[in-house]
This record gives structure tokens, sequence and C-alpha cells, in this order.
């Protein structure tokens, strides 16, 4: 058996998220295992670095299969790429020691969420923000999270999960263009946690983060941001 590593980008607008799900759900994993089996003649399962959620983008999953086919991966690559749809793309694809696991192996990820002045044809990678928004104060809120934390205020796990611990490397708000952009890395993430987040930053005044983080409790109700500016940008390894 050999094992695969693949880098791979979507556009998650027509998918209700990464992770295969029962039924006739469309997922990016789903579609991935279906097209690999196709090729190899074999069941494949995929695991892949980060679970993202429905209308989420990436720019570099990271995923990883075993198959016993012995195929080359760079044929394996373009066969894939010729029939998944043009909304997924295998960026990369290479063989890799048999204990590497995608998610397992990971140090951590980073995401990026972008924000654009006024609807475009192509706001489905980009959700708009009314006024522009005060960076300095934005990178003050952000600069609170940068630790380890127990961050359930910021997710959709339940209260009672065990563990909500992340560890937070950096966190800043910067503009590129006419586009301001949010980044964050971390060792792990939770369920909706990012679009939780740049809610949160948006609405809060110096201090609320931190008590926030200490009380598992923001001041106000939260509504997670809109998916569609939101990437899952690269993933970290040994």
């Amino acid at each position: 058996m050999r094992t695969l590593r693949m880098t791979i980008e979507y556009d998650g607008a027509g998918f209700s998220g990464w992770q295969k799900q029962p039924g006739e759900v469309r997922t990016v994993q789903g579609e991935i295992e279906g097209v690999l089996a196709r090729v190899l003649r074999e069941p494949v399962v995929v695991h892949g670095a980060g679970r993202t959620d429905a209308g989420v983008h990436a720019r570099g999953q990271v995923a990883s299969f075993t198959t016993s086919s012995g195929i080359c991966v760079a044929k394996l690559s373009h066969a894939l790429n010729g029939l998944l749809p043009q909304t997924v793309r295998i960026r990369g694809m290479n063989d890799v020691p048999g204990d590497f696991h995608a998610r397992f192996s990971a140090l951590g990820r980073e995401y990026r969420y972008f924000f654009a002045p006024e609807p475009t044809a192509f706001g489905r990678y980009a959700a708009c923000f009314r006024n522009s928004p005060d960076l300095e104060l934005l990178n003050r809120c952000s600069s609170e999270l940068v630790g380890t934390h127990d961050f359930r205020a910021f997710c959709r796990e339940s209260r009672d999960s065990p563990n909500a611990v992340c560890t937070v490397y950096g966190a800043s708000w910067s503009r590129s263009g006419e586009q301001i952009v949010f980044r964050i890395s971390a060792n792990r993430f939770l369920r909706t946690m990012v679009r939780f987040l740049v809610s949160a930053i948006l609405e809060a005044r110096r201090g609320d983060m931190t008590q926030a983080l200490e009380k598992g409790m923001f001041p106000s109700a939260l509504v997670p941001a809109d998916p569609s500016g939101l990437f899952l940008w690269r993933v970290y390894y040994p």
C-alpha cells in the first residue's frame, strides 16, 4: 500500500462543505473519493486536513489516502483533474511515508477572510463591508486571541465539549488593494470558529475578546460571518 498526499483548491459555493455526509449531499470529499475510485478501481477513503463548512473555499487544503495502485502521481493527478468538476483542482500530489495523515500530522492551519468594498461579479469570493473599518482597532482586538485559550465562545461545538482549547499563532488585518484581509493561524480550529471570530472582532471593543475567552461567552449574540469570504489558505507540516 502507498500513501499519497494531495494539495487541493476548491470553490466551496456549490458544496455542503468538505466532509462526506449521508444521503445525496454534494461535498468536496465525496467528489474526490468518487473519482479516485473510478480511476484506481478500488474504494478509497480521503482524509482532509480541515473540515471546511458549506460555502467555504480552499486554496491549500491537504488530503491523504492509501492505495494499492502503482500508478504514477503525475498520471493520477492529470486523470483526477480531467474528471473532477472545474471548481475542484488538484494542485499537487506526491508519495509520502506510510505514517503521514493529512489531519493528524499537521502542525497548524491558516485561514484568510476577504472583504470587498462593494458587491462584484466575483462576490462569492469575498464578503462586503458597509463602512471602512478601523484596522488599528481590529488588530488590537485580534491580538487578544494570540496564545492558548478555550475558544468555546466562538464555535458551534457543544458547550460541554471536552476540548475547545486552541493555540493561535497569529491574527491580523491588512489591506490588499481594495480588499481587507483577515489572517489567522492556529494549531487547530473548531467548527465555524473563524467565521464567529470575524463577526466578534468587527463588533468588539478593546478587552471584549479577552473577556469572552475567560468567561466562555461573548458580550452580545453572534452570527457567523458569511462563508463566501473564507478560505482555508495553507496547512503546515514538519
